[in-house]
């Protein structure tokens, strides 16, 4: 007999070749298990932030073990340069643009709580697909999508219109007004502008009075009295917004309901780790999906006492260290509960550093490494290349780098495909299913272009040439810095998408990020033999893009942006809205 006969024959050798062949290679996900899956996003983080992309002056070890035992993503790519669009397009896997989700004014994020944009009710994010797949969808921390449409208690933007069952958290975004002592951050220029029109305004009407009561001027008590009531009603029109922004968009909520108004940001850190591990003990028996949406590292750098001054970068790097240390804790959770092998883990940042960010000598924004530009810049580098990191034990290889162009917009298809779903087909789904790639079974990635918008506005455009490996990039308009050389938009405070502030390149700036990452040396058709053949495939690729793009209401008009009184969610009777139904009593 042969020796395979042999060996089916004996009592002890056929179970275990049998249960050989019934076991699953390592890296091919299980086709009977839905996988929990724990998305970290920071806010305002740069890819030059973390260890494992070349820090070495802040300490982010759980973030670096996270890379250590999963997949690094060098070319990870956000969809957008600022919050709101970034994240829209990370929850629905497609451009802001098509959601009505990106501006074409300088209202380039949700503004207000009391706002009418935000998230369209017919877009179908990950979570709610993932919600009807069986999963208990969490999403913890900020949210920055709008809140409501036409009354106070719609809801029609809010997390549980969009698939989460449960939401705890900020659904406004962190800023420097929600900490008293702060230097008040919320359209600082504006804000600037009608404190000077109030003035003005009040030293004529001043003026007036006295000149009438002086007999200089002859003027009607009547005309006074209207002036007056003018003056008062121009103040009162933007002071009971302005004024009260601490009131108005710094408040926490469980649900539909208002738990802190203002929040007290000395527990926002320990009530938002708190919430992310009672979510994953609670439904450690089922699959799940928390959406960690961290509040680190924007400004104000909320950061507990125990971390102040540890890192050898400021209150900055204290901070990156802070979130670092909760990534460390919410992982030691996945480990203690059994759910390591059974969750894919993923840390990103939803678009990069804020360069401009300053008071006085303190850099309170983030680096973005070699990489030119940072936060609101649409086309450099700097603005949307972002750490991205996915850990899946036994599933995908341990301590891999892969560097070709992924997007945020990659994570939508990914998970709706591991979890057993299907993404809509009524629709364009601008991300692509990562697994292959993560896993090996393919060399590259199956985006051939990206398209780099600045609000709406179309800024640069990164083909994948996938013959050669190359990728090129080509800029159709830059933000000019200010100062000039200064590498950001240091006088402004943010980079423009048009107008004064920007440059239109004809012919545009073409670089090959494979050779020059830095965007340091642009190449010309003099220079490169490739430039003409490049733009023109370059060339028909937008036309083809934009062939794909259908009118949809601007969700970040100015109509949509300004502050609405009646949309303002109050946990008392408006507009005495105070509550603290976290503390002691």
């Amino acid at each position: 007999a042969s020796l395979p006969l042999l060996c089916f024959r004996s009592p002890l050798v056929a179970p275990l070749i049998f249960g050989l062949l019934l076991q699953a290679p390592f890296t091919q996900p299980s086709t009977t298990t839905q996988p929990n899956f724990v998305l970290l996003l920071a806010d305002d983080l740069g890819i030059g932030d973390v260890g494992c992309y070349g820090n070495d002056t802040i300490r982010t070890p759980n973030i670096d073990g996270l890379a250590k035992e999963g997949v690094k993503l060098t070319q990870h790519i956000a969809a957008a340069p600022l919050c709101t669009p970034s994240r829209a397009a990370f929850l629905t896997g497609r451009y802001p643009l098509r959601s009505g989700m990106d501006a074409v004014n300088d209202y380039r994020v949700i503004f207000w709580n009391a706002g009418s944009g935000g998230l369209p009710p017919n877009e179908t994010t990950f979570a709610k697909i993932l919600q009807h797949q069986g999963y208990s969808t969490g999403l913890i921390g900020k949210w920055h999508q709008g809140v409501n449409c036409e009354s106070r208690n719609d809801h029609c933007h809010h997390p549980l219109k969009h698939g989460f069952d449960y939401f705890y958290g900020m659904p406004f975004t962190l800023i420097s007004d929600c900490q008293p002592t702060e230097t008040p951050e919320m359209d600082r220029a504006f804000r600037r502008k009608l404190w000077l029109s109030t003035q003005m305004i009040g030293l004529i009407t001043l003026t007036a009075v006295l000149g009438r009561l002086t007999g200089l001027i002859s003027v009607h008590w009547k005309t006074l009295t209207c002036l007056a009531g003018f003056s008062l009603l121009f103040f009162i029109s933007w002071f009971s917004s302005y004024g009260f922004v601490r009131y108005w968009n710094c408040i926490m909520m469980r649900n539909h309901g208002i738990t802190e108004q203002p929040m007290v940001t000395d527990r926002t850190t320990s009530l938002i780790l708190r919430e992310s591990i009672s979510f994953i003990e609670r439904n450690k028996h089922k699959p799940f999906l928390l959406f960690l949406s961290f509040l680190h590292s924007h400004t104000p750098l909320l950061t507990t006492e125990k971390f102040l001054g540890r890192s050898r970068h400021g209150l900055y790097g204290d901070n990156v260290e802070e979130m670092d240390w909760m990534v460390g804790q919410v992982l030691d959770v996945i480990d203690k509960e059994g759910l390591k092998e059974t969750t894919l883990v993923y840390f990103a940042s939803d678009h990069g550093g804020w360069l401009e960010r300053q008071e006085g000598e303190r850099q309170l924004g983030g680096w973005n490494g070699i990489y030119k530009g940072g936060k609101a810049m649409g086309g450099w580098e700097g603005g949307i290349r972002v750490p991205g990191i996915v850990r899946w034990p036994g599933v995908l290889p341990a301590d891999t780098v892969i560097d070709e162009p992924t997007s945020l917009m990659d994570i939508y298809p990914t998970v709706v495909h591991l979890a057993g779903g299907t993404v809509p087909q009524d629709r364009v789904i601008d991300g692509r299913d990562l697994l292959p790639l993560l896993r090996g079974a393919v060399a590259r990635s199956e985006h051939e272009f990206l398209f780099h918008y600045c609000g709406a506005h179309l800024h640069a455009v990164r083909w994948h040439q996938k013959d050669t490996g190359a990728v090129w990039k080509a800029h159709f308009m830059t933000p000019i810095f200010s100062p000039p050389g200064a590498g950001a938009c240091y006088d402004r405070g943010f980079c423009p998408c048009f107008g004064e502030g920007v440059t239109h390149h004809d012919p545009p700036l073409l670089f090959e990020l494979s050779q020059d990452p830095s965007e340091a040396k642009p190449l010309s058709a003099d220079t490169e033999p490739l430039f003409d053949t490049v733009m023109r495939k370059i060339g028909r690729a937008i036309e083809e893009h934009r062939r794909t793009l259908t009118p949809v209401p601007e969700q970040l008009s100015v109509s949509n942006v300004v502050w609405k009184p009646w949309l303002q969610p109050c946990c008392g009777t408006f507009p005495f809205c105070w509550c603290d139904k976290e503390g002691d009593n």
